[in-house]
């Protein structure tokens, strides 16, 4: 491919032109192709339009908050807001209205005013077009993540959204170039950097308690098959398991990297070089959906379809010389386990399965000890919001601690703790794990989206200075999350 060509086409995907009408084409792209692969390595080759690591936006005194995507996350999200002073939820998207009308409910029980509605296919769009909205937060289908947070920004707004921020590594930069050049945060919401015994390690680790760290896990391993893959009632149009019928890597590999990435610094003093990945084959899903057929017509399409293995793990190593392996099942009938490791020169720890542990040696340390850390070197944000968060709910309150973090950032103009660079490379592993196993495992190179940033950008800053001035509304509804 000449120059002229490879130019033209990073315009085409990276450009101006691309955030209008070229996304929703590349949310059906997986894994990663030799052309994607010489566009990324171009854009690392070019100069950051400007850094977003660290950088403190403009404060915003009531936060007005869009929420588009309103299932089981999206509506447990509105609830959880609504807790939260300094904010307003201003507008309400789904696909399907009977949605929006429920989450009117509960803005109605949370005693809050009632929100503008927007519904269809491409109601999203209107919404990031519309003015008076700060800031979108978006936990739809994957798909949509990328272009629900590119036109949001675009049109002068933050946005924050689930996990994983995108599909494919022309989504990243897509993310990465847009927030720099918008000088809009987009933030990955991903909530187990906020769980109580991640946010202690990381503290732990940042006074040195573990020495040097050298390895790190991570995973996502939870059996969805039968009550949430093949469940007609969970995920809208069967998208989860669309997604699972036709992709086979690591899918879903933020929740256990993101917390262990943080503890590395990887972007803020080390980056992620390369990474392989292995897939066991499919021995349960296309099994399940031949059952299914057998008594039911309604899963005959999901019959014989390529399925993601098993088991997928992926192994990467740092520009440091660490490593960090990160696992994905969702399909065999094993307890659920996020696996929490960190191993250093002087301690390490272990989570999932229970009971959370702690070593400085050859043997954990007693249950008493573990409580007398907790006691010592719990981050202020849990210290400060962490029993309100257990009251309020969401994952045991780590989804509420991301919420309030996030509006109390915005509020006091303070950097967020995961910015736009930290969403695209958890991101990337996904398609990165596709290309990998799709070529026996062959090492992809990971792109370094800060473009050589990492070299100085500071470590998230644990402190709540200039910050913690967000009350939370004293209301019990009878709502259950």
């Amino acid at each position: 491919m000449d120059n002229n060509r490879r130019k033209f086409l990073r315009r085409v995907i990276v450009g101006t032109g691309a955030l209008a009408v070229g996304i929703p084409g590349l949310a059906k792209m997986s894994g990663t192709g030799d052309e994607e692969i010489n566009r990324s390595k171009e854009n690392e080759a070019s100069d950051q339009h400007f850094n977003m690591c660290g950088y403190a936006a403009p404060k915003i005194e009531t936060v007005r908050i869009a929420v588009v995507g309103l299932g089981q996350r999206g509506s447990e999200a509105v609830e959880r807001l609504s807790f939260i002073d300094g904010l307003e939820i201003v507008a309400l998207c789904d696909k399907y209205s009977d949605r929006v009308a429920a989450s009117q409910k509960t803005l109605e029980k949370m005693k809050r005013p009632k929100a503008k509605e927007y519904s269809g296919e491409e109601g999203w769009k209107a919404l990031c077009e519309s003015k008076d909205i700060d800031l979108v937060y978006t936990p739809t289908p994957w798909h949509l993540h990328t272009p629900v947070a590119l036109l949001a920004m675009k049109n002068g707004k933050h946005a924050a959204v689930e996990v994983p921020a995108a599909k494919t590594i022309d989504e990243c930069w897509q993310l990465v170039e847009t927030s720099e050049k918008t000088k809009k945060h987009c933030m990955m919401l991903e909530n187990c950097c906020y769980d109580f015994f991640e946010q202690l390690t990381l503290n732990m680790t940042r006074q040195g308690m573990f020495g040097e760290l050298v390895h790190a896990e991570g995973a996502y391993i939870h059996d969805l098959s039968k009550d949430w893959l093949f469940n007609k009632n969970a995920y809208a149009d069967m998208w989860r398991l669309k997604e699972n019928a036709s992709r086979n890597g690591n899918l879903y590999p933020t929740h256990g990297l993101g917390p262990v990435a943080q503890c590395m610094n990887i972007n803020r003093g080390d980056k992620m070089d390369y990474m392989v990945s292995m897939s066991t084959h499919d021995f349960s899903l296309n099994t399940m959906a031949k059952d299914l057929a057998s008594k039911d017509s309604f899963f005959n399409e999901y019959v014989g379809k390529p399925y993601r293995g098993n088991m997928n793990t992926s192994m990467i190593k740092t520009n440091k010389g660490k490593t960090i392996m990160v696992q994905h099942d969702v399909s065999s009938p094993r307890p659920y386990s996020r696996i929490h490791v960190l191993s250093g020169t002087k301690g390490s720890v272990g989570k999932w399965p229970s009971p959370e542990k702690i070593s400085f040696g050859h043997r954990w340390i007693k249950k008493e000890e573990l409580d007398e850390l907790y006691k010592k070197h719990s981050t202020p944000i849990v210290n400060h919001i962490g029993a309100i968060a257990k009251d309020v709910g969401g994952h045991g309150g780590m989804d509420f601690i991301m919420d309030w973090r996030l509006i109390d950032c915005l509020r006091n103009g303070l950097p967020l703790d995961q910015d736009v660079y930290d969403a695209a490379l958890w991101s990337c592993i996904a398609p990165l794990s596709e290309s990998s196993v799709a070529k026996k495992s062959k090492t992809m190179d990971i792109p370094d989206f800060t473009r050589g940033a990492w070299k100085k950008n500071k470590p998230v800053s644990l402190s709540l200075d200039g910050g913690a001035t967000t009350q939370v509304r004293d209301i019990k509804p009878d709502l259950k999350m």
